[in-house]
């Protein structure tokens, strides 16, 4: 089987990718150029230095390759980063997704049995009050981010080139992935960069925080990738499914376990500016849809948490 994947080196993307070789696939990824990449000595054979913004550049890989599943994880993924970087977000997430959409009709046209997954997200359910969780798919999406927005109008082109053009189009609902390899964008990852600095002497023992009263339904990446390759053998294109653990968990619980886990004691100090501009109380998702093809959750948290500490220790 020949596997592309976009965002190849991003977390998901990179666990996509090594979930599929381990399996013996034929693999490659895509992912832009960056300054360490261009520096690396030994590039990645399994890279193809590609924006998905470059259309014409996607085309040609696309029949070069003739992929017969297609893992779309290219994006900007980061929800308070929207707000700095809206059009960005739009662009990369929006027009991104049509470009690997028509790459991959061309395909079909072409006489590939093609599936593409795209990458869409928890974040497109918006503005919700915990008495709208745990939240189904059915739930009318009103999303209040510039990140939310994109990821449903990713989620619409998917379904619309299913609907469309009979294509094999899967569309997971992606709640909060956590795993190694992930830059400190997201509040755990920065928690625990903050507390492998402080064990390691390079930082005062004090952490920097935001919110810690929201609970978020966590995944780790190694269970989201299993449900999503679920989704592709047995769902149905077109359907959208939450991919989450139906467990929430504070903040101020995460950083708990991860102040535990570190051995430290640092002092918390509450940063305005660490506080997004839209923030709900409770994200909680319905598993429902996952679980009756067969997903069941392997990795507890705080095993998640120790494998992010431990990553974090080696980076620093």
């Amino acid at each position: 089987m020949k596997v592309l994947v976009t965002g190849g080196t991003g977390m998901v993307g990179s666990h996509f990718m090594n979930s599929y070789k381990q399996d013996g696939a034929d693999v490659i990824g895509i992912a832009r150029n960056s300054a360490s990449s261009r520096m690396a000595a030994i590039q990645d054979s399994s890279i193809i230095r590609c924006d998905i913004l470059e259309r014409d550049h996607l085309m040609r890989i696309f029949m070069e390759h003739r992929p017969e599943v297609v893992i779309h994880m290219a994006a900007q993924a980061f929800n308070g980063d929207s707000w700095n970087s809206e059009y960005v977000t739009h662009a990369t997430n929006y027009q991104g997704t049509l470009n690997v959409l028509y790459c991959a009709k061309a395909l079909k046209e072409d006489g590939v049995d093609v599936k593409v997954l795209l990458a869409c997200s928890s974040a497109e359910y918006g503005n919700i009050t915990p008495e709208d969780c745990p939240l189904k798919e059915e739930r009318l999406l009103t999303p209040w981010t510039p990140y939310g927005v994109s990821k449903a109008g990713v989620e619409m082109l998917g379904r619309q080139y299913c609907l469309n053009f009979g294509m094999k189009i899967y569309l997971p609902r992606m709640f909060i992935h956590v795993g190694t390899g992930h830059p400190p964008a997201t509040a755990i990852q920065n928690f625990a960069r903050q507390l492998a600095l402080i064990k390691k002497g390079l930082l005062e023992p004090e952490i920097h925080v935001g919110n810690l009263t929201s609970a978020r339904d966590f995944i780790d990446v190694r269970d989201g990738v299993r449900a999503m390759r679920l989704l592709l053998d047995k769902g149905n294109p077109g359907e959208s499914v939450n991919i989450c653990n139906n467990k929430a968990y504070k903040i101020q619980e995460i950083l708990d376990m991860l102040v535990d886990i570190s051995g430290t004691h640092a002092k918390v100090i509450s940063d305005p500016k660490l506080f997004r501009v839209a923030d709900e109380p409770l994200l909680l998702g319905d598993n429902s849809k996952i679980a009756a093809l067969g997903y069941e959750r392997q990795y507890t948290m705080r095993q998640t948490l120790e494998d992010v500490f431990e990553d974090w220790m080696g980076r620093c």
